[in-house]
C-alpha cells in the first residue's frame, strides 16, 4: 500500500536522521555523513505517483538527444499517464510524422536539477513491458560533473532490460571501463534472473568503498572500488541524480518491430534511504 509523507512528517524524519545535506549553492543534492553506512537505513525521499500529473518539483521530463537512449525521447503527453497511483512510461508508434519525423516516440523522467543524493539505498517498484526493441532502464548520472565530461563522473544502471529476456542487467560505465577498456577488473557488470512482467523492486545499496545492486531485496552484483589502479575506476563519491525511462531501439538492443507496440513500463514507487 502507499502513502504520502506529509510535509511535517518529512522534515522532521530527515532532520532526525542526520544525513540531509541543504547547501545553499545544490539545495537539491543528499549527502549522506561519514560513518552514517554503518547504522540502519531512514527513508529521506519517497515518490509514489499518486497524482495524476508529474511532480516537477521532483522531476523533469527527459527530452530527445542524439544517443541511442534518447534519440526517441518526448514530452508528448501521449508517452506518458497516470493509473492507480502509477506512473506509466510508454514506447508508441509516432502517429503524426509531419509534427516529428521520428517514427517512435518514447517517455522518460529525470530528477537532474531536483533530487540527487550520495550514498544510500535506492529502490524502485515496477513492472516491465516486453516488445522487439523494447529498452526500459533505471540508472543513475552525476549531478556535480565532478571529473568532466562523460564518461569520467561515471553512470550506475540499476536496472536495464532488453525485449523479451528474462534477465535484467546491472552495470557501471566510467572512463575507467569504456576508455581504459579495465571492465573485469573489477568486473563491472552483472545479470540477475527476472520475470519482467511481474512487479519487482530494482535498487542499489551504495557506500563509500562498493555498489551493491539487488532485485527484490537481494543483493545480485557488488562493484567494488579498488587499490593499486587509475583513480577513474571510482567517480561514484558524488551526488547522483536519477533517470527513468522507457527506451527504444538501438545497437544493443536491436530493431524496434513497430507491431508490438505500445510498450510501457509501470512504475509503483520510488524510496531513496541514508
Amino acid at each position: 500500500m502507499k502513502r504520502i509523507l506529509g510535509a511535517g512528517l518529512f522534515y522532521i524524519l530527515i532532520s532526525a536522521c542526520s544525513v540531509h545535506h541543504n547547501p545553499k549553492e545544490n539545495p537539491q543534492v543528499y549527502l549522506q555523513n561519514p560513518g552514517r553506512e554503518t547504522k540502519k537505513w531512514k527513508l529521506v525521499w519517497e515518490e509514489n505517483f499518486n497524482s495524476p500529473k508529474l511532480d516537477t518539483t521532483k522531476w523533469t521530463r527527459i527530452p530527445a538527444g542524439g544517443a541511442d537512449w534518447n534519440r526517441h525521447m518526448s514530452l508528448d503527453d501521449a508517452c506518458f499517464g497516470w493509473e492507480k497511483g502509477e506512473l506509466i512510461l510508454k514506447g508508441i508508434n509516432n502517429t503524426d510524422r509531419k509534427k516529428d519525423e521520428r517514427p517512435f516516440l518514447t517517455g522518460g523522467i529525470w530528477s537532474k536539477g531536483k533530487f540527487a543524493f550520495q550514498y544510500g539505498r535506492i529502490e524502485i517498484r515496477a513492472k516491465l513491458g516486453s516488445a522487439q526493441g523494447a529498452w526500459p532502464a533505471m540508472w543513475m548520472l552525476a549531478e556535480l560533473d565532478k571529473y568532466g565530461q562523460y564518461p569520467r563522473n561515471g553512470e550506475i544502471d540499476i536496472m536495464e532490460h532488453l525485449n523479451f529476456d528474462d534477465i535484467i542487467y546491472q552495470t557501471t560505465h566510467s572512463h575507467y571501463t569504456l576508455n581504459l577498456g579495465q571492465k573485469d577488473n573489477p568486473k563491472h557488470s552483472g545479470t540477475a534472473k527476472v520475470n519482467a512482467g511481474s512487479y519487482n523492486v530494482y535498487g542499489i545499496s551504495w557506500y563509500p568503498d562498493r555498489i551493491v545492486f539487488q532485485l527484490n531485496g537481494e543483493d545480485t552484483f557488488t562493484y567494488p572500488r579498488i587499490s593499486g589502479v587509475d583513480a577513474s575506476q571510482w567517480p561514484y563519491d558524488q551526488p547522483f541524480y536519477l533517470l527513468i525511462d522507457q527506451q527504444l531501439g538501438g545497437s544493443w538492443v536491436g530493431k524496434v518491430d513497430p507491431k508490438q507496440l505500445p510498450v510501457e513500463m509501470r512504475v509503483d514507487w520510488v524510496k531513496v534511504y541514508q
